[in-house]
């Protein structure tokens, strides 16, 4: 019984790897030139955890700084109870543009999502969305993107923005938002990938979440190399600019004594 098992579970890797590699062979070293028509339909099925994704560093200018070329941005799909969300929201997507970055995100044309795709689009920036077909079906993709991908679940869409994007931040926004953040944050975590992670912390809207965090470090669960790996701001630019200096250094998964916390 063991012996199956094991066997069951290395065919299973087996499948999700040869899944994954598909999706990457549509890429190129960026991870965007594939980035090209509208409305494409990817069918096949992905990995929601992309064991064989590494970054690869960039040097940008003088200062050796890696030039990030893509961004995630996760947030809300509602535009909050404070105007200060829809204010930030614009202004990340502008700074994105501007930075020449191309923004990846959910693909939506309601809410947080749609404000800071056409604040990027308006500053002449590149956005690729990407969105699952039964939120196609209630007719919430924007129409205007640069592409607009549409897959067939929300593993795919997940899988699919973190193989495209070279950091991830999240901006105010409900449950969706936070599941996206915290499963790119484990993956960064596990070494699945080295990607930062970053968070806006607008009007002080992550001031909980970060309490908690300390929290899990507090009480074991959390060591504080991985609580490190979250990276707050409030301000896109400085955000930006924090992720682009960030170097991943590999941590141990476990705890291995009272000493390690």
């Amino acid at each position: 019984v063991a012996q199956l098992s094991f066997l069951t579970t290395v065919c299973s890797l087996t499948v999700w790897q040869r899944t994954f590699l598909r999706l990457k062979a549509t890429a190129t070293s960026n991870g965007l030139k594939a980035i090209s028509k509208p409305m494409k339909k990817t069918s096949a099925a992905v990995s929601a955890t992309p064991q064989l994704s590494r970054i690869v560093s960039r040097s940008g200018g003088s200062n050796g700084r890696k030039t990030m070329k893509s961004i995630c941005v996760f947030l809300g799909s509602n535009e909050g109870a404070s105007p200060l969300y829809a204010k930030a929201a614009e202004e990340m997507g502008r700074v994105t543009a501007e930075r020449g970055m191309t923004l990846v995100y959910g693909g939506a044309n309601i809410g947080l999502m749609k404000i800071l795709a056409d604040s990027a689009l308006a500053a002449g920036g590149k956005v690729v969305g990407i969105i699952p077909t039964q939120l196609v079906d209630k007719e919430l993709a924007h129409p205007g993107l640069t592409d607009l991908r549409i897959v067939g679940s929300m593993h795919e869409r997940k899988a699919m923005m973190a193989e495209l994007s070279e950091a991830f931040i999240a901006l105010p926004g409900g449950i969706g938002t936070l599941e996206e953040f915290f499963e790119v944050l484990t993956w960064t975590m596990l070494g699945f990938h080295e990607k930062p992670c970053g968070v806006l912390n607008v009007n002080g809207y992550y001031d909980l979440m970060a309490r908690f965090l300390d929290h899990t470090v507090g009480e074991g669960f959390v060591i504080p190399a991985y609580r490190s790996m979250v990276i707050p701001s409030d301000r896109p630019d400085d955000l930006l600019d924090k992720l682009a200096a960030y170097k991943y250094v590999p941590v141990h998964k476990w705890l291995d004594s009272k000493s390690d916390l």
